[in-house]
């Protein structure tokens, strides 16, 4: 959480879940909301189907299941589950999986519930409907272990299990300082850790080369990314990538942000985009350019865990990662027990992990927890994200003008488009104006799915309309809205791609109708760059060092438009040659902050006679806490370094600074000297 480890493996337990009590079912009603009044516009809200984003698989929706829960594999469980739309559920839970060995169901030194062996979980899997992801144990056990799991699983008993991943937050074994994850190799360097993910790989692909390996990596903007360890050649990312990288078939990360309020905690989501894209980034970088897919398998909030704060959380966190191309996002967990009770939003908080009731009460008894798998307020949100997201569906862009108002959307084979609202604001109701691009609503009014802050359920109904819905205090909303007319496009083009220098791109792609329209994804409402009948647009007069994300649309001989393309994200780069070149590194790291050191170099031919140095952090996360060579301010996210100093021709400088940040480190990249861009070594 934050800089720190989230949980040594021993808290994992929290409490043996020994109630045998008969499970609660909540019956969700499809009561019929009333209808809502009219009211002004608080809110405007975007929803731009031309704008296309990732497509949502078969494997989306996740959660943990852990050997020391009682209750794993139950019906009253995995009824509950499926009935939520889980896709995946991952064993045998957290860092349980690096000291549990399957073959004799133990895990030395924790605590195993009976009936929690791998065959019980693989039956409950297949009663929800879900995939397993299945975790092989790095930490204590072997490569040959992992393999006969896999012979097991697949050859012996034909489970089909698809998903291995080898560890779990392996960079907690004290090589970074903290120490909660069993290890018991005398090396504890992320190199010891690559270098046995590809003795695991080979082994368990030589019994089943179809199964897909995940490698544990960190995710960007979490400790210790960014780290580089002692006697380490990088960072835990960069040294499992680059000798890892050729045998994995995924890398799964943890997220889990913090955040001191609900409010703060609410504000998280917004890292996402910026901290899959360097994830990404790091994956094409270290591991050649190789298609690896990505895994969250574990997310939590650290304030509200039961609570409403829980459910906005998870619904903004799932929808945000899935956009993004994650292919499965994780709930820790399905139980875990009850902690500090706190009251949040006028409702009674047990700072429980899990999705459902442990039924256990305070050392004292005081307080207990409603009966056994009681579904808190989370489960609902993942209720309506089973709604929302279904397979195949491509998410599509969206924008709104509250910060209290997260939206997602998105577009379904049939033309549907479903739009999820999820207002943050614990006190106050937000009327919402919805507009949409490149879509025309049916005039009835939509279907909508609702969960409220203490509510027992979810409620559906016809409410508001296609254009207007009020949302209720910390509520989420979910709006199905049909087409006005049904008409079919042509098959949407294939994924982009583009080259592209500092102030031009050229974009590509496969044919698929007769003209084209291409779009720069803005905030829910695209930008259309231009239109043309071949299968190419050069795109100018662009900035540099700007990010863009780009579809293509085809339209055939009757002008029916098509679906969106899968979306292509491109920066463009600066001159490459300028009056002046900087060099900007990352020289000493320590997860929330870091040594910056930038070379200014004079490429004219004259002396630069007093100069300043401009650029604007990506984020709103990123600030200098202190400069040095050079007076250093920073107003908003742009920071000026100025110096009356001359800098002779072909002469280069260095200045230096101490940076902070909270989120995913996106450095920056273009600068101006004396306001002309300079070459970005």
């Amino acid at each position: 959480m934050g800089a720190l480890p989230s949980r040594s493996y021993s808290a994992e337990i929290v409490v043996r879940i020994v109630s045998l009590a008969s499970a609660v079912l909540l019956a969700v009603t499809g009561l019929s909301a009333p209808a809502q009044a009219k009211a002004a516009a608080d809110t405007r809200v975007d929803v731009d189907v031309r704008a296309g984003l990732a497509t949502v698989g078969d494997v989306a929706l996740g959660v943990n299941h852990a050997v020391w829960d009682s209750q794993l594999g139950t019906p009253a469980v995995t009824d509950l589950l499926r009935d939520a739309g889980v896709s995946m559920v991952r064993y045998p839970g957290g860092s349980y999986a690096d000291i549990y060995h399957w073959k004799d169901h133990t895990a030395p030194g924790g605590y195993v519930a009976p009936d929690t062996d791998f065959d019980t979980f693989m039956a409950g899997a297949a009663r929800t409907g879900a995939e397993p992801m299945i975790i092989a144990n790095y930490g204590t056990g072997t490569a040959q272990e992992a393999a006969d799991w896999v012979r097991y699983a697949n050859v012996t008993k034909g489970y089909d299990a698809t998903y291995w991943t080898i560890g779990n937050e392996n960079y907690g074994n004290g090589h970074y300082g903290s120490a909660w994850e069993a290890d018991d190799h005398a090396d504890k360097s992320p190199a010891e850790y690559a270098r046995t993910v590809v003795a695991y790989a080979e082994a368990m692909k030589a019994v089943d080369p179809d199964i897909k390996i995940g490698a544990v990596l960190t995710m960007p903007g979490n400790w210790p990314d960014g780290i580089v360890g002692e006697g380490d050649q990088g960072t835990w990312n960069q040294e499992v990538l680059t000798r890892a990288g050729s045998v994995i078939d995924f890398a799964d990360v943890h997220w889990y942000p913090g955040g001191a309020t609900p409010a703060e905690a609410l504000t998280k989501p917004a890292h996402i985009e910026d901290a899959v894209r360097l994830l990404r980034e790091q994956i094409d970088t270290y591991a050649g350019g190789r298609d690896i897919g990505i895994s969250m398998t574990e997310t939590n909030v650290d304030v509200g865990r039961n609570t409403q704060p829980g459910a906005l959380f998870l619904a903004d966190v799932y929808s945000g990662l899935l956009a993004q191309g994650v292919f499965t996002v994780h709930w820790w967990n399905v139980h875990n027990g009850l902690d500090k009770v706190s009251t949040v939003a006028g409702q009674t908080d047990y700072n429980d992990f899990g999705l459902l009731s442990s039924g256990n009460c305070t050392p004292s008894g005081d307080v207990c927890q409603p009966p056994l798998n009681t579904p808190f307020a989370p489960y609902h949100a993942l209720q309506l994200m089973g709604q929302f997201a279904h397979p195949g569906d491509q998410f599509i862009g969206t924008g709104s003008s509250a910060g209290l108002v997260s939206t997602h959307a998105v577009r379904r084979a049939n033309g549907d488009v479903a739009v999820l609202l999820i207002n943050k604001d614990p006190d106050a109701a937000h009327t919402v104006a919805l507009n949409y691009h490149g879509f025309t609503p049916a005039p009835a009014a939509p279907v909508v799915s609702t969960f409220t802050n203490g509510a027992a359920g979810v409620t559906t109904g016809p409410a508001g309309s296609a254009d207007s819905q009020t949302l209720a205090p910390y509520s989420i909303s979910l709006l199905t809205l049909h087409p006005a007319g049904a008409a079919t496009g042509p098959a949407a083009p294939a994924q982009p791609a583009a080259t592209v220098t500092d102030r031009t791109a050229t974009i590509s792609w496969s044919a698929t109708g007769l003209k084209y329209e291409v779009y720069r994804q803005n905030n829910g409402v695209s930008e259309l760059l231009g239109e043309t009948t071949g299968t190419s647009l050069t795109v100018r007069n662009l900035e540099p060092g700007r990010r863009y994300t780009v579809n293509v649309l085809a339209r055939d001989a009757a002008g029916r438009l098509s679906k969106a393309s899968p979306p292509v994200t491109f920066t463009t780069g600066t001159p490459a040659t300028a009056a002046c070149t900087v060099k900007f590194r990352d020289t000493n790291d320590w997860g929330n902050g870091y040594v910056g050191s930038i070379d200014i170099t004079n490429n004219a031919a004259a002396a630069v006679n007093g100069w300043t140095l401009t650029f604007t952090w990506p984020t709103a996360w990123q600030s200098v806490s202190s400069g040095w060579n050079a007076t250093w301010t920073q107003t908003g996210r742009t920071v000026r370094v100025t110096s009356d100093t001359a800098l002779a021709a072909g002469a280069t400088t260095n200045v230096g600074f101490v940076g902070a940040y909270s989120g995913p480190n996106v450095l920056p990249a273009v600068f101006t000297l004396n306001g002309t861009v300079c070459t970005s070594a």
